[in-house]
């Protein structure tokens, strides 16, 4: 595994919020595909193309393979917490789906309780990006 930086105070502190959020994906993608697959069919848009099952499995295996990633190819944590982020973002449009549209999923049950998940979907971009250095080596890169 390469260090970050010398100058970087803590890369500890990288390191465990990288895996916490791997472990937090696997966790996550396994309850695709388990106890949760009628919730995550409430997330998806009625205007995708693609069957809603595809797309909860689909998306559940996708957030497997970047927990697994995070988690043990520290390596590329780098181009990992890119696509991580990306992904974050791919998926932003079933919460909003989720929301404009009034389903009930997760204990959301409320426009305001949909509203407030919302607003963590742009924090998961933001820690993936940061656990990852991923913005710290776009940032190096650019000076």
């Amino acid at each position: 595994m390469t260090p970050l930086s010398p100058s970087e105070p803590r890369p500890w502190l990288r390191r465990i919020a990288r895996w916490l959020l791997g472990a937090f994906l696997v966790l996550a993608g396994t309850s695709h595909l388990t106890f949760s697959r009628e919730d995550f069919r409430a997330q998806v848009p009625p205007w995708l193309p693609f069957d809603v099952d595809f797309v909860v499995i689909a998306s559940g295996v996708v957030e497997i393979a970047l927990g697994l990633a995070l988690l043990f190819l520290g390596r590329w944590r780098v181009p990992i917490g890119w696509i991580t982020a990306a992904f974050f973002i791919a998926v932003f449009p079933g919460n909003i789906a989720q929301f404009v549209e009034g389903r009930d999923a997760f204990g959301l049950d409320t426009d305001l309780s949909r509203g407030i998940r919302l607003l963590f979907q742009p924090l998961l971009v933001l820690w993936a990006l940061w656990a990852t250095g991923a913005w710290r080596a776009w940032r190096a890169k650019r000076q």
